[in-house]
């Protein structure tokens, strides 16, 4: 008699295969105390935390911690409901009146976590007389957002613009809104996309539009923080900008802002908003505090940056293969699956925690051992991380010989 999970049986006999023999389990990290932003108790070993996303640090800002204080105090512990059904609070439209002062736009409006976002942003802008142009490498919730919807979906090459341009011009003469959609930084990699040249691509083509998902360069790039159109320059031309509250903000939530006449429409119809609870008071507040923190955050950045390039030159010397260019996520590329289950587990023996991220879940097919710096890193701690890559490398023996020499770094 076939059982309902018989359909699971690949998954369990690929996680029993990799992690199956009772060794560390990635996929199952629990951490039991959590002793600052970077750092935890881990199986009863005081572990470096490199793999949070917590690229400013900001998860024990005082003020936030504060008015997350104060708020549960003053509105209990949550919503219980959507907003739709249970009523908006006057919270929630503050944090939305925040976000578009702090990026410039007419209009904001706040989902329960950024996937939430992508889910209802991409499921229900389109419709089934438009096109969805996605850069190849986007994140699981975009590629998630767009089936959900009712649009044709067209992949280009990562970060090609002349590839968007040619897919564009075929769809010239075609009916029907397009809708360009890439990243800030990517999340695997952490290379940025060519966002000016995406957006000259979409000037030559009427009824086109670009949406930038900015999880990953909220914070961290641009004077103010604003990601990677205000670096650029391009934030008037980026119709659409979506991003998170679980990175650089320091909590939850995710949010999308527009100058579109009509953006508030999409209360009534994206579902994913319509039959979600909203965000408790605590974790808006918190937000709403911690993106003035963002906004005059310039010191912090530039920190985040030393620890990066520290970082990033350090493992780059001792001979490991990075995914891409310089930023706060600094991804080493493992030589097959099995090593990089290995070299993960020695990572959390040696007090390091990163992410193991694996294919088909990332670009190329790479098996990836995924390192998130933030701001309040000490620069002993960097180079404890590279330290201990470097002695995990060795005992594996995954470094070129002259490679191997330079492991004892401090």
């Amino acid at each position: 008699m076939a059982d309902l999970f018989d359909r699971f049986a690949p998954l369990l006999a690929r996680r029993e295969a990799l992690v199956g023999d009772g060794g560390h389990d990635p996929f199952q990290v629990q951490m039991d105390e959590i002793l600052s932003q970077t750092e935890a108790m881990i199986g009863g070993r005081h572990t470096i935390l490199a793999g949070t996303n917590n690229y400013l640090g900001l998860t024990f800002a005082p003020e936030a911690l504060q008015a997350a204080h104060d708020a549960l105090d003053a509105a209990g512990t949550g919503t219980t409901g959507s907003r739709v059904a249970n009523g908006t609070y006057s919270g929630h439209k503050e944090l939305e009146q925040t976000l578009c002062s702090f990026l410039g736009k007419a209009h904001a409006i706040v989902f329960s976590t950024g996937y939430l976002a992508n889910l209802s942003i991409l499921s229900t802008l389109v419709g089934p007389e438009d096109y969805i142009l996605m850069d190849a490498d986007c994140h699981a919730s975009i590629y998630d957002g767009v089936r959900m919807g009712q649009a044709q979906i067209i992949r280009f090459k990562h970060n090609d613009a002349a590839d968007l341009d040619k897919r564009l011009a075929r769809l010239s003469k075609k009916p029907g809104n397009k809708l360009i959609v890439v990243e800030g930084i990517y999340s695997m990699l952490g290379d940025k996309a060519p966002l000016k040249e995406i957006v000259d691509v979409k000037k030559k083509y009427e009824d086109t539009y670009v949406l930038s998902d900015e999880a990953h360069s909220l914070g961290v790039l641009g004077r103010y923080g604003r990601g990677l159109p205000e670096e650029l320059g391009v934030e008037d031309d980026v119709d659409f900008i979506v991003g998170t509250f679980s990175k650089s903000v320091g909590t939850v939530g995710g949010f999308c802002v527009s100058n579109h006449p009509q953006f508030d429409l999409l209360r009534l119809a994206c579902r994913p908003y319509i039959f979600t609870a909203s965000l408790p008071p605590s974790v808006v507040a918190s937000a709403r505090v911690a993106l003035g923190l963002v906004e005059n955050g310039g010191a912090l950045r530039k920190r985040l940056m030393r620890n990066a390039e520290r970082l990033h030159t350090g493992l780059a010397a001792l001979g490991f293969t990075l995914g891409g260019e310089l930023s706060p996520v600094v991804a080493v590329v493992a030589p097959d699956v099995e090593t990089g289950v290995a070299f993960w587990r020695g990572l959390i023996d040696g007090g390091v925690y990163v992410n193991l991220a694996l294919p088909p879940a990332t670009p190329h097919n790479y098996t990836l051992l995924r390192c998130s710096l933030s701001a309040v890193h000490t620069l002993e701690q960097v180079d404890r991380i590279i330290e201990v890559f470097a002695g995990v490398a060795a005992e594996l023996g995954v470094l070129p010989p002259q490679a191997k020499q330079k492991a004892a770094i401090g």
